[in-house]
């Protein structure tokens, strides 16, 4: 099992420090996020903390007892006992996830770093070329010609696409002429009142029929029924092995799991059920947009995965950005892509 393999990794924490990273994101969305650097013995490890609301943005404090000398394993364990915020989370235990996934990260790059080897290593696994999506939503009113301009530039990746009820028939038939839609995104897990269920359901009917290759994410439990279940998949349900049950795909998200041991224990669950995996991202601005993309490349290479590089979430990505499947770096020691 991959945790076992790093869980016995040593680790020598002397002190760790926070950065703010924040940009312009594609509908006019200010994201920001946080690193938190852990070093020890001559080096430094890095995870990205995606969970900081922007309009007030909470860092973990700079002062958490995180010094010592542990192994991998036994770092988490005391992490887990730590409070890692000064007030409350205003989304709870999604966040306390989105936070304990960035030390969590940042300790087994330091601990790998220390150790000389790379990931890839030490899981016993070779990277190998990634293929990723590119996730949007179309806006209000919706525009295909925001997915028309990117398929042109970028022929080479497909789409992940949030659904909504308000694509008529037009817009979805433009959309499958570009044949570019590898996932669309219902995000009927998450609690959102819906307005029209009629409209919802006819909408879930015109995009069924269109896209006949697509992946459907997160459908709302009541219009579950109307998706073959071979082309369904989990997302926001999907917080640990134990959470998977019968379905046949899922979108594997490291930070909302937010443990090193779920995570690899996902990995191990999945393949020895012959459960479909592909990675999702969460806005990452800095290095954890790497990690999850050498996870992907290691564990789900071949699926839609969502971690497409971070350039192509602004508004207009620039030219020159990597065609997909996204060729594997050379690796040096440490959790990283690249």
């Amino acid at each position: 099992m991959s945790w076992e393999r790093v869980a016995g990794l040593e680790l020598t924490v002397d002190g760790y420090t926070v950065e703010r990273l924040e940009a312009d994101m594609l509908g006019g969305f200010h994201r920001v996020t946080a690193l938190y650097a852990l070093s020890g013995a001559g080096h430094t490890g890095t995870g990205e903390d995606i969970g900081l609301d922007h309009e007030d943005p909470q860092p973990a404090p700079a002062d958490l007892d995180l010094a010592g000398r542990w192994t991998l394993g036994s770092f988490c364990e005391h992490l887990a006992s730590v409070e890692q915020w000064p007030e409350p989370p205003k989304w709870g235990e999604l966040q306390r996830n989105w936070r304990n996934w960035a030390f969590e990260s940042a300790a087994l790059d330091l601990a790998l770093r220390q150790a000389g080897v790379t990931l890839a290593e030490a899981v016993g696994r070779e990277p190998r070329p990634l293929t990723f999506v590119n996730s949007l939503g179309l806006g209000d009113p919706p525009d295909v010609d925001r997915v028309a301009r990117r398929f042109a530039r970028y022929p080479s990746i497909g789409f992940k696409l949030d659904a909504d009820a308000s694509w008529t028939d037009e817009i979805v038939g433009r959309l499958a002429e570009l044949g570019c839609v590898r996932t669309v995104d219902f995000k009927g897990r998450y609690g959102f009142e819906v307005a029209d269920l009629d409209a919802l359901e006819a909408m879930y009917h015109r995009v069924i029929a269109a896209f006949p290759d697509a992946l459907f994410e997160d459908p709302h439990a009541e219009l579950e029924a109307l998706i073959p279940r071979e082309r369904l998949s989990f997302d926001g349900t999907i917080l640990s092995a134990a959470d998977i049950g019968d379905t046949r795909t899922i979108n594997v998200k490291p930070s909302r799991i937010g443990s090193l041991r779920k995570l690899f224990e996902v990995y191990e669950h999945c393949e020895r059920h012959g459960v479909a995996m592909y990675g999702g991202g969460m806005g990452e601005l800095g290095i954890g947009r790497g990690q999850i993309e050498l996870l992907a490349s290691l564990f789900h290479p071949d699926g839609p995965n969502d971690v497409a590089p971070s350039p192509f979430n602004a508004p207009d990505p620039p030219d020159g950005l990597p065609a997909s499947p996204l060729q594997p770096p050379p690796l040096s020691p440490g959790f990283h892509w690249g």
